[in-house]
């Protein structure tokens, strides 16, 4: 054994903390055991102490594959702040980076090692590998080897040869988001043997999540960012242009907002992503090329302007807010061309029709969920497999207000059926103005105005009709075909309804009144700080950035916001006492504790 230290001394003396959280412990014993376990913890629940503390304690170097460069740097610089041997194997290095690593591998100088799956598979890292002694192999972002995950990754898939080229280690799957689907596929493709499962479940309750229909969307999102005036947050858009133009305009708001894109040099990715890890108040707008394996805290918002493909890649997304368990804000504004939108993409892609089927069915459950008038948090927690009582979370647009719903079946026919005489072969656009009895050149070519449909929904604007149809296209009775340019077409789920036997009620969608937000500059204020502790909490805040800049991390990779929260809340005045702070382990506090003792004790 490397240390003769317990999981709970290590706790405490390394890593800072009181008590374990949740099932953290179990699996660290688990995994101490030599047992090969399934860890399912959302974002923010401690996965990472989970295989860290057994590596610690078992003999050898502990493996963990992870899919990101900026995951690893930024794991490899948390773990070096406490004192730990820990390095990353990745093709940011140069070659001679790369032979020191190696030659401290074998020299037995490094405890835990990171690295991407495809440089872990290569036969002279597995050869290099199999001439230490592991103590075990850890597999963050587990989903991405399931096909059925959000994430899909085909180097993931090639893992299962740990186990014949390390037999007896045991190995840690780590994911955040899977359902039992893609938690089987896990199992069954890096051939885990008889793994124990810790599920956690999947709830965010510091996380309120609102999704409003699409009116204007960059108003729409500057009402929102009020609110977040001098936080740091993620705006995702869906494609490379929208990110440029977005970004550009809320600078001109008087936000500090940066692009994030696979289409820019990866010198101008990794400037932006580090002033968004070492700054405050940065913004990213990016497509979803950005986020995965960032550990930054204090996210205290994640916005969607343009929907995602699947309810996992919506958690996954969000899940990067509020990582700090402090409150935080999913809002998203999604309408009826953004289905088109998707719904083109997966038809006009290149994979086989297994995995159409596949996405069809993600997509269609995402957009059921943006439609509910129940609480939003349950039937999230519902569809990956965790029942809940549906009493309502409180912390959810519908559950604040609850959606008005209407009877919609004369209007639905109506439009149906202009659908049906138009010959299935017009957009949404042009059947709108046939119901609306506009007089365009389209409407006169084809005669269209002579219907009996032509002028029936004229009492509905453009927008209340292209919300009728986006929950038609939802609920699956109109169909958009991409072969046909988006022609709207019947399926035969329309059938029951064309005849009166049933009733539909749609979800009356609130349209807000497209006027000009004005935006000013606000002084930065902390909710959690009152006016009597302003001024030591700003001190504390800028000891920690002057650390941070001199060691060249993150300011959250010295302490986190909570454990400044505890020290002004505290205040200790010795060493002894700073010690019992959530956060400061025995490393920390001779690194650091002087500084921040007498900031204290100055305020005092």
């Amino acid at each position: 054994m490397k240390t003769t230290a317990t999981a709970d001394e290590l706790l405490k003396q390394t890593f800072g903390y009181a008590s374990f959280r949740g099932q953290q412990w179990e699996i660290i014993n688990a995994a101490v055991a030599g047992q090969d376990c399934l860890v399912l913890m959302p974002t923010g629940g401690g996965k990472s102490l989970c295989y860290q503390i057994p590596i610690l304690i078992r003999d050898g170097v502990g493996i963990v594959v992870s899919p990101l460069i900026a995951l690893m740097h930024d794991q490899v610089s948390a773990l070096q702040q406490l004192g730990l041997r820990a390095a990353y194997l990745n093709s940011s290095l140069d070659y001679q980076e790369q032979q020191d690593i190696i030659q401290a591998l074998q020299q037995g100088e490094i405890e835990i090692l990171y690295i991407a799956p495809e440089r872990l598979l290569q036969d002279q890292t597995l050869q290099l590998l199999s001439r230490l002694q592991v103590a075990l192999i850890a597999i963050d972002e587990a989903h991405c080897v399931s096909q059925w995950g959000h994430d899909f990754r085909q180097d993931y898939l090639l893992l299962n040869r740990l186990r014949e080229q390390f037999p007896g280690v045991p190995r840690m799957a780590l994911t955040a988001t899977a359902d039992a689907r893609t938690r089987g596929e896990i199992v069954e493709r890096l051939a885990l043997d008889n793994p124990v499962q810790f599920i956690s479940g999947f709830d965010r309750p510091n996380i309120r999540y609102r999704v409003h229909a699409k009116t204007d969307a960059r108003q729409q999102l500057l009402r929102f960012l009020i609110a977040h005036r001098d936080e740091a947050g993620i705006v995702y858009c869906m494609s490379r242009k929208k990110v440029e133009s977005i970004a550009q305009w809320l600078t001109t708001h008087g936000f500090c907002a940066l692009p994030y894109h696979a289409g820019l040099s990866s010198e101008l990715r990794a400037k932006h992503q580090n002033r968004f890890l070492y700054e405050d108040a940065v913004i990213i707008v990016a497509t979803i090329a950005f986020g995965m394996g960032i550990d930054k805290p204090d996210v205290r918002f994640v916005a969607h302007l343009d929907l995602p493909k699947s309810i996992e890649a919506y958690y996954q997304e969000t899940g990067r807010a509020g990582r700090d368990g402090e409150a935080a804000e999913a809002w998203m504004v999604y309408g009826l061309q953004d289905v088109v939108r998707l719904r083109q993409m997966l038809d006009e892609s290149n994979a086989d029709e297994q995995h159409k089927r596949i996405e069809r069915h993600k997509l269609d459950a995402l957009l059921g969920w943006c439609e509910i008038t129940e609480c939003r948090r349950h039937a999230l927690l519902n569809y990956f497999g965790e029942n809940t009582p549906n009493s309502g979370c409180n912390n959810c647009d519908t559950c604040m207000q609850t959606p008005e719903t209407w009877d919609a079946t004369v209007d639905a026919q109506k439009l149906l059926s202009c659908v049906y005489r138009t010959g299935q072969r017009f957009g949404a656009m042009h059947i709108i103005d046939v119901l609306r009895g506009k007089q365009t050149a389209k409407i006169s070519q084809y005669r269209h105005d002579a219907l009996s449909t032509y002028g029936i929904g004229a009492h509905y604007s453009d927008k209340q009709w292209r919300s009728i149809i986006r929950q038609l296209m939802v609920q699956g009775l109109l169909r958009n075909e991409v072969e046909q340019y988006g022609a709207l077409t019947l399926t035969e789920k329309s059938r029951p309804l064309l005849r009166s036997e049933i009733t539909l009620f749609l979800r009356k969608d609130v349209f807000e009144k497209n006027t000009e937000v004005k935006t000013r500059k606000t002084a930065k204020t902390n909710s959690n700080v009152s006016e009597t502790d302003r001024q030591l909490w700003e001190a504390l805040r800028a000891c920690r950035k002057q650390l941070a800049d001199k060691q060249g991390v993150p300011p959250y990779v010295i302490f986190h916001d909570a454990t400044l929260m505890e020290m002004m809340e505290y205040r200790p005045a010795t060493t002894r006492e700073l010690l019992n702070i959530n956060g400061v382990g025995e490393t920390k506090l001779e690194r650091y504790g002087d500084a921040f003792l007498s900031i204290i004790n100055n305020a005092n």
